[in-house]
């Protein structure tokens, strides 16, 4: 079987914007790289179910950055541009959609901006709404003011942001026109800097990377009032380690017996076995077969994870035991330039 995943990537050296490619699951092999859209930087990107793709872009214009979005039909190949959304300063980190109100998200790091577009029948877009942070943190290269890193949805159709700079993670009910309403902010520990969120919605769990503590916390999240309380935190690497490391992406398998963490640094898949009570229990490292590895993801039955090194473009693929929830590494030093984001297609 042929299973076909996007990657968004930087484009600092060798890459020229949004890759395609192969999994055949069959032969446990990735394959056929295929360069599908030209963009600046898509370090993030999100296909809706109406195969349009909106990925972060970022360019210049006598001599200044701008950055936002640009979107594209994904029925052809390359991918036809359908929309450009660009504003001055730099360009999102995060990028999402609301299926159900057509609503796509973006979390801008340095510009400490959460911004909300409307999606039209033809896939193009609107501004609707924009929510800015404030505040700081306790480390003073990475948290000099707000920094979101995540905006996404709650298991009730909330929007949750990860805000690095501040150490909070903000809910916001939202509207179907797009219009954003605080509910709730939850402070994280100091210097923990929150980056990626995951849920269970069947006992409304919540599990958060955070980047620069290289932790991941347990969180209950309570509808009724859309907050979050903490129930655990511990560590995604080893106390023995005191060299730098990040996490960076979290993901919760189907099922919601694990969760895994990449480490940039400790160059690893951290494992982590989720107990009865919710409570997590780190259980395995998974060497990441490269340097500074950034997103990873599931392909539709869970048996494999694909993960991409950003510094050393590659990726690398792993088997995954659904009992144990062990990963193998079947491939390695699959060559795609400076991977950030993976994507599995519909």
């Amino acid at each position: 079987m042929i299973e076909k995943l996007l990657v968004g990537t930087y484009t600092h050296k060798n890459s020229e914007g949004l890759y395609e490619l192969e999994l055949d699951t069959d032969t446990k092999k990735l394959q056929n790289l295929t360069l599908v859209g030209r963009s600046g930087n898509p370090t993030y990107l999100v296909q809706s179910k109406a195969n349009k793709v909106y990925a972060i872009d970022a360019e210049s214009a006598d001599g200044k950055k701008i950055g936002g979005l640009k979107a594209f039909d994904a029925s052809t190949r390359p991918f036809t541009e359908i929309g450009k959304y660009l504003a001055d300063g730099t360009s999102p980190a995060y990028v999402t959609v609301d299926e159900a109100r057509q609503l796509v998200y973006t979390a801008n790091y340095h510009m400490g901006v959460v911004t909300v577009y409307k999606i039209a029948a033809d896939g193009t877009m609107t501004q609707t709404d924009q929510a800015q942070h404030t505040g700081n943190g306790p480390r003073p290269e990475q948290q000099d003011g707000p920094h979101p890193h995540f905006a996404d949805l709650t298991p009730d159709n909330r929007i949750v942001v990860c805000d690095l700079g501040n150490d909070t993670v903000y809910v916001y009910d939202v509207t179907d026109a797009g219009k954003l309403t605080e509910v709730s902010r939850f402070s994280c520990e100091d210097g923990f800097g929150p980056r990626h969120i995951v849920f269970n919605p069947e006992t409304d769990k919540a599990y958060l990377a955070g980047e620069l503590s290289s932790k991941v916390s347990v969180l209950d999240y309570d509808r009724q009032t859309g907050s979050f309380s903490l129930d655990q935190t511990i560590k995604t690497i080893p106390d023995k380690w005191t060299e730098h490391n990040g996490a960076a992406a979290i993901r919760i398998t189907s099922d919601h017996k694990y969760v895994y963490v990449s480490n940039r640094g400790f160059n690893s898949l951290a494992t982590l076995a989720i107990q009865s009570d919710g409570s997590v229990k780190l259980i395995d490292q998974t060497p990441a077969e490269g340097d500074f590895p950034r997103d990873f993801n599931f392909n539709s039955d869970e048996s494999f994870i694909v993960l991409v090194n950003q510094n050393t473009d590659n990726a690398t693929l792993y088997s995954r035991d659904a009992a144990s929830g062990k990963l193998t590494v079947v491939q390695k030093d699959v060559q795609v330039p400076e991977g950030v984001c993976v994507k599995f297609e519909y």
